[in-house]
């Protein structure tokens, strides 16, 4: 018999949980430096569907959530024009975890330290379902991505680009 993975209490199956989203849990085997193509491989997934937590700085270093489709990439310049600032960058690891009280790899929206402004790609919300970060590396959870915006007030924006 197959041994249960140990699922981690996150800040943000807390968050979840309380506000009473329903969820489920999918954890795997954590890549280092894997990324979006190895949790996608883990749980048979398409990578379109496995939604990244990406943690920036705009020009005076205010902190902002990017939440991007895993086989895309955020353009800085579409996400600056966005914010009305001069440029944005992503955060170094030390950073991201600072701001967002998460390790980079275990990035969720839900739970975050601190609240930040949030963006999500807005084709995100066409999808019927999506694998976020559970708040631990090696864990995501499936849900309606409408919840982004109804329990995050997550900003539709249009800023990907092929990765």
């Amino acid at each position: 018999m197959a041994k249960k993975p140990r699922v981690p209490s996150t800040a943000a199956l807390r968050v979840l949980d309380q506000v009473g989203i329903a969820y489920d849990l999918h954890p795997y085997d954590y890549v280092e430096r894997g990324g979006t193509r190895a949790s996608a491989a883990a749980l048979g997934q398409p990578q379109h569907c496995i939604i990244k937590t990406l943690v920036f700085e705009d020009d005076v270093r205010a902190p902002l959530v990017v939440l991007m489709h895993g086989d895309f990439e955020v353009s800085a310049k579409a996400l600056a024009r966005v914010r009305g600032c001069r440029a944005i960058s992503p955060c170094d690891p030390d950073t991201a975890q600072r701001h967002s009280g998460y390790k980079v790899g275990g990035t969720s929206p839900f739970g975050l330290k601190k609240a930040l402004p949030i963006y999500v790609e807005s084709s995100i919300l066409d999808l019927p379902r999506i694998f976020i970060n559970g708040g631990a590396r090696g864990l995501l959870v499936s849900l309606d991505p409408q919840v982004l915006v109804t329990l995050l007030g997550a900003v539709p924006v249009q800023v990907a680009r092929s990765g």
